[in-house]
């Protein structure tokens, strides 16, 4: 049976700061929503102003969850403690899995123009915590893209039916089966989406105006959808936004900063570790 999922709660996100005063705009993990399992946090950065970005991100440790950058414009260095290192781009992808402990920076390779993109944050089950940490890069070329008919569709993980047949993302092996794809709707366009009951799902919109499931959602909004099984996006006037989807963990949180664990207990090791120079030990 069809059930569209229609618009439960409109957000707007909140303008903050993080790293080391990198100005942004966040929704998921801030004062009025500390989380919408299996995610943790959204952040949406976008500036022309240097001063905004330019300290970036310096070194910090995270474990047990997994973090995802998408880079819309601008280029951002990446350095961790695996010894990886390498420049992300306009449309890369780092799909980064923290398991049990990885230190690492992000900082602006740029000096001035236009940074922007997302970092979602998203929950890892308890048996996977303390897993070794793991990265997907996603170079933007690899990153498939599909027309439609008034409709552009960037797929980084879950699949969609494009005109040549079902075209899949790049990110695989993820435990919460995501869906996350960056759809630009033209004046007049529509985009109609499966996504799978009791899936956790959202639409953040950060151009335009996006209808969702009907309900207007202007930029900077963000869209927490009921259950069914598929969404559908329009715009009258042209929008673009993120749609995300995830099966949730129904786990306990338990959170301190860079650290997601499922409790109090398991947070303390991870400060004591990171105090003791064990973090990066299994």
């Amino acid at each position: 049976m069809s059930r569209i999922r229609e618009v439960s709660r409109v957000i707007l996100s909140q303008v903050a700061s993080d790293g080391a005063g990198v100005k942004l705009r966040r929704s998921i993990g801030g004062s009025q929503i500390a989380d919408l399992d299996p995610f943790l946090l959204l952040d949406n950065f976008g500036t022309e102003n240097p001063d905004e970005y330019i300290a970036g991100f310096p070194w910090h440790p995270h474990r047990g969850f997994e973090t995802v950058t998408y880079m819309i414009d601008g280029l951002m260095r990446h350095k961790d403690s695996m010894g990886s290192e390498g420049v992300l781009g306009p449309g890369s992808v780092q799909w980064m899995t923290a398991g049990h402990g990885i230190i690492h920076s992000e900082m602006p390779e740029q000096e001035e123009g236009r940074m922007s993109g997302f970092q979602l944050w998203v929950n890892l089950p308890a048996k996977d915590k303390m897993c070794a940490p793991r990265y997907q890069n996603i170079d933007p070329e690899n990153v498939p893209s599909v027309k439609l008919d008034g409709v552009d569709l960037r797929i980084i993980a879950g699949s969609v039916e494009g005109p040549d047949g079902v075209v899949s993302g790049p990110v695989t092996g993820v435990a919460t089966d995501p869906v996350y794809l960056d759809v630009t709707l033209a004046p007049g366009g529509s985009f109609e989406h499966a996504i799978p009951e009791g899936h956790t799902a959202f639409v953040y919109v950060f151009d335009g105006t996006v209808a969702v499931s009907g309900k207007e959602v202007e930029q900077h909004h963000l869209a927490i959808l009921s259950d069914g099984n598929h969404v559908r996006l329009t715009s009258d006037k042209g929008g673009r936004a993120i749609l995300v989807a995830g099966r949730p963990l129904g786990e306990p949180v338990a959170r301190y900063g860079p650290f997601v664990m499922n409790t109090p207990a398991e947070i303390q090791k991870a400060v004591r570790d990171f105090q003791t120079g064990n973090f990066l030990m299994h």
